[in-house]
């Protein structure tokens, strides 16, 4: 299991003014954080850490491999990442700021938990799109589709569709009936 310890950052205690951490994440980096959007992953992530007068200076670099569903198949693939990212840390009292790249950490504790910070930046560099290499997909899953395609097209799942807009239809007449009648109740009394 990952230890998401290793991911705080004490900023007040830094005994230099640079600084760099250097993190290998896999699959319990994931399941420790409960992600759904990424199911594991190979990364390494360096982190450089720059103290300036009433600021720090943080700059994310991360390389590797995540594990996405694809969108076509739902199978898992791998999706090369690569990504930096330069966020701002002050201490101070107010922890809520809003800018997204400059984040307020406690003043007392002077502690930055960069484990969120880290997922963020590297589900923000997986493409919105991500499908299999051509005839890479399960061949089960793309011919069911295939499949269920067609009947859209010929009209077969039309029926149902009719259906369902015909019970619409019945409820949301039947809502307006039950409005109606609590109206006229409640201008009675």
């Amino acid at each position: 299991m990952c230890n998401l310890e290793s991911f705080k950052i004490d900023l007040k205690g830094m005994k230099t003014d640079e600084q760099r951490l250097e993190f290998d994440l896999n699959d319990d980096f994931f399941k420790a954080l409960d992600v759904s959007e990424v199911n594991g992953g190979a990364l390494h992530v360096s982190v450089s850490i720059r103290k300036a007068t009433g600021f720090y200076e943080l700059q994310f670099h991360a390389e590797g491999t995540v594990t996405v569903p694809c969108d076509i198949c739902l199978d898992d693939m791998d999706q090369p990442i690569e990504t930096d990212h330069v966020l701002v840390a002050k201490l101070g009292a107010e922890t809520n700021t809003e800018d997204d790249d400059v984040v307020t950490v406690d003043e007392n504790e002077g502690i930055l938990d960069t484990s969120w910070l880290i997922y963020e930046f590297i589900a923000l560099a997986i493409p919105i799109k991500h499908v299999h290499a051509p005839g890479k997909c399960n061949s089960a899953m793309t011919q069911k589709l295939e499949e269920l395609s067609g009947a859209v097209r010929s009209g077969e799942v039309k029926v149902k569709s009719l259906k369902f807009i015909e019970l619409w239809h019945i409820l949301k007449e039947d809502s307006r009936r039950l409005v109606h009648s609590s109206v006229v109740l409640m201008t009675r009394q």
